[in-house]
């Protein structure tokens, strides 16, 4: 298995609390630090670990690289600042001299200077070529926050007396002090040319300063937290505490751009790529969101984490995300293609229904986490995620001409372009949960129903409501275009189907005859009869006409949650959610045909093929069943695989054959994942085949036995064994590093200088770990990052 390639990252578990991460400026080197003062150094090339930094007694508050990535700078609860030799893990110095627990430390531009912050009154500014303190800024009260200007001549801090203050690291002078904030400063930052100085408030108050003449150009009111963009000209809000959405400022106009928004919590980290193109965002949910600045899209929604995420980070190529959190792991994501299985294409919940899209070759899928996600119908390729709605999205309706698509929801209604995502308008009339919607046959007219009771109809071209067609006593379930597009049809809680005519809004018939919610209904091919299911384990046919019900098919022991008619109209087919069944019922005869048995999990959707001789049950909790209509025989099933099933049997169909000239199907589960099967028909014989299904972000591998594979190396033996993998792969090998591991430890004690001899590392005060620990320990630590329980 030599050079093998899982497409997935191992991730970094540890004992104690990460306290931060960051990468070295080139990418080549990654830095944990943790809660018990230990700093974790990792090469990224094989991500694994070249050194344990030991020396602080606790905390480490802050690490940063020095310009050329050779060097590391740490700052500590032990009041202490030590510098790191990256290459040979040995301390060069220990800076002391503060009298509280250092904060933050900072590199000069040109990495001759280190700026240490501690929690009382001092900023210190070290030599790095003497290792003497150059001079102490004190006697501003508590300095908060602080940056090195681009060229490294000035230090800027904000204090909580309200002002900013410039200093020059040369002179050791205040060229200036910025007044106007009326509440203590917390954050600050350079422009990428360094002639703009931004400064945020307690408050939340942010000012944009002219460094020349210390003018304050622009005031702007943001959330708790302010992230600079790279280039200097935007600047992004967000807060930890109630929101959930980070919002995009123009500092030039100060004008909010766009607010991202997906995020079921609040945000705890955010930052943006190298080029300032990406936003990545992470928070309570335990989820890492990536976004596109331009439009403002979420591009991939990274699921793992088992705690909340506390910070997250780009690589400086932007090819690599790593995030931390509160569950003490780093796990490493891929910024690739949507294929990627690093990242997680599923949405975050039940999967509420699915379109296909045959002029793009798409499948779209849309959930309860609030977006609507394309993928390529082929590949299953994650082409776009659509963003906007609050809550649930219900349902969404394609256009016949495939060109818009309208979306509802928990917040209301929205109509896209199809070919943009772009949302074009918000359709405005509804207070409450707007359940189904539906384009007419010609594409110039939108139906929608909801929990209010009223069935509006609406102008695509305007967006203006045409008509609120009132008469339902409740909720609305479901709205039904006939196929000539001259009718409408509603059912609703009030047990009744309701029949309105689309170019008056009248209402031409209203059929009663159920004895309980009505959730169901379909149009008979031809449009001369509609069949409705009700909560009374019923299944009623009416004449459109007439509005007589001519048939009522009786047999299912609990509610009737489906109804489906066959291509032909010769057939209708009804499912229970509760009884478990499905039954075939003859229109004319009204006889039930067949009742096909077998699913073990509740029914949340079924189909008829596109010629008729195939019908599907589905369940979102990974059931399924294909089943002969002629015969009623069982052809094939896909068994429950412990997936946890979507809440809300109500409302939501995760199922749809493709295409009339394919028989293929696309599946949603309760997880958020979606696939797609292909029936493939071999003499007498029908096969079904997974084309795709979208990744859950982790490779599955559980149980899976790697025992004396060779040629895995050890990044990938760290995957398999993090992802459940057994055995012990490639243990021959393994012995034999050990051994020749203990014999270079003996080697070089041979070679050790004499107790006489001068040390020349400046204050070898920690030792690499290969000193600290034995040469075994060392490589058994770098193979198994996580602490395993076998």
């Amino acid at each position: 298995m030599k050079d093998v390639h899982f497409g997935e990252l191992p991730f970094l578990k540890y004992e104690h609390e990460v306290s931060l991460c960051i990468y070295s400026p080139d990418g080549s080197s990654f830095t944990a630090a943790l809660d018990d003062g230990n700093i974790n150094v990792y090469a990224t090339s094989s991500w694994e670990q070249t050194w344990i930094l030991t020396g602080h007694g606790q905390r480490v508050n802050s690490v940063a690289y020095s310009p050329n990535g050779d060097r590391i700078v740490s700052g500590s609860n032990d009041y202490t600042v030590r510098v790191w030799d990256v290459v040979t893990g040995d301390c060069l110095y220990i800076f002391i001299g503060h009298t509280g627990e250092v904060l933050s430390v900072s590199y000069s531009p040109q990495g001759n200077v280190v700026a240490s912050r501690d929690g009382l009154e001092n900023v210190r500014l070290w030599d790095l070529e003497s290792g003497d303190c150059r001079f102490i800024i004190s006697g501003c009260d508590y300095i908060s926050c602080m940056a090195f200007s681009p060229t490294g001549d000035i230090i800027a801090f904000g204090s909580n007396d309200c002002r900013v203050r410039l200093w020059d690291v040369t002179s050791r002078d205040c060229r200036s002090i910025l007044i106007g904030h009326t509440e203590w400063i917390d954050s600050i930052a350079y422009s990428a040319q360094g002639d703009l100085l931004i400064s945020r408030d307690y408050n939340s108050d942010v000012r944009v300063w002219e460094v020349k003449t210390g003018d304050c150009r622009r005031t702007m009111k943001g959330n708790h937290y302010t992230v600079l963009s790279p280039k200097g000209n935007q600047v992004a809000f967000y807060n930890a505490w109630g929101e959930d959405g980070v919002d995009l400022w123009d500092i030039e106009a100060g004008e909010l751009l766009r607010r991202l928004s997906g995020h079921k919590v609040g945000i705890r980290s955010v930052a943006y790529s190298a080029q300032g193109d990406q936003i990545v965002s992470g928070g309570y949910d335990k989820e890492v969101r990536l976004w596109d600045v331009e439009t403002g899209e979420c591009r991939q929604t990274m699921v793992g984490h088992t705690k909340s995420v506390t910070r997250v980070m780009f690589s400086p190529k932007g090819d690599y995300i790593a995030s931390a959190s509160d569950d003490n792991t780093v796990r490493l994501w891929n910024v690739g293609s949507g294929s990627s299985r690093k990242i997680s294409n599923n949405h975050n919940g039940s999967v509420k229904g699915l379109k296909y899209l045959s002029k793009h070759s798409q499948v779209a899928s849309f959930s309860e986490d609030t977006t609507i996600r394309l993928c390529h119908a082929e590949t299953g390729v994650h082409c776009r995620t659509l963003t906007g709605h609050s809550g649930s999205v219900w349902n969404i309706s394609y256009s016949p001409q495939e060109d818009h698509f309208v979306s509802c929801g928990d917040d209301g209604m929205r109509l896209w372009d199809a070919e943009s995502g772009a949302c074009l308008r918000f359709l405005n009339g509804y207070n409450n949960s707007v359940y189904d919607v539906t384009f007419s046959p010609k594409g110039d007219q939108i139906a929608s129903c909801g929990a209010d009771g009223p069935v509006r109809l609406w102008d695509v071209n305007t967006g203006e409501c045409q008509y609120v067609l009132t008469g339902h006593n409740g909720a609305v379930y479901m709205v039904s275009y006939s196929p000539q597009g001259n009718q409408v049809a509603s059912a609703g809680s009030d047990g009744t189907v309701r029949l309105w005519d689309v170019g008056t809004g009248a209402c031409e018939h209203t059929l009663t005859g159920h004895s309980d919610t009505v959730l169901r209904i379909a149009y008979s091919p031809n449009g001369n009869r509609i069949a409705s299911t009700s909560y009374d384990k019923t299944v009623r046919l009416w004449d459109v006409e007439t509005g007589i019900c001519s048939n009522i098919f009786i047999g299912h022991q609990k509610d009737v949650t489906r109804v489906v008619y066959s291509p032909r109209g010769d057939q209708i087919a009804s499912a229970s959610y509760f009884d478990k069944t499905v039954r075939l019922w003859d229109t004319e005869s009204g006889g039930c045909r067949h009742t096909l048995v077998g699913n073990k999990m509740e029914i949340s959707a079924i189909a008829y093929s596109p010629r008729g001789n195939l019908i599907v049950s589905w369940s979102d909790a990974g059931e399924a069943m294909l089943w002969d209509v002629e015969t009623g025989d069982r052809l094939w099933s896909l068994d429950h695989d412990g997936l946890t099933q979507g809440v809300g049997y109500l409302l939501p169909h995760p199922f749809m054959w493709m295409s009339p000239e394919v028989d293929s199907f696309i599946g949603g589960y309760g997880d958020g994942s979606v696939g797609v099967w292909d029936v493939i028909k071999e003499g007498d014989q029908h096969h079904v085949h997974r084309r795709w299904i979208s990744p859950n972000g982790q490779l599955t591998v559980k149980d899976a036995c790697v025992q004396d594979v060779q040629g895995l190396n050890d990044f990938n033996k760290r995957l398999l064994k993090q992802r459940g993998a057994t055995g012990e792969p490639n243990v021959r090998l393994r012995e034999a590093s050990k051994n020749v591991m203990r014999m270079a430890s003996v080697v070089s004690k041979l070679k050790a200088p004499s107790s006489g001899a001068s040390a020349p590392s400046p204050l070898p005060i920690s030792q690499p770990i290969s000193s600290a620990r034995s040469r075994e320990q060392q490589t058994e630590q770098a193979m198994d990052v996580e602490t395993f329980d076998n």
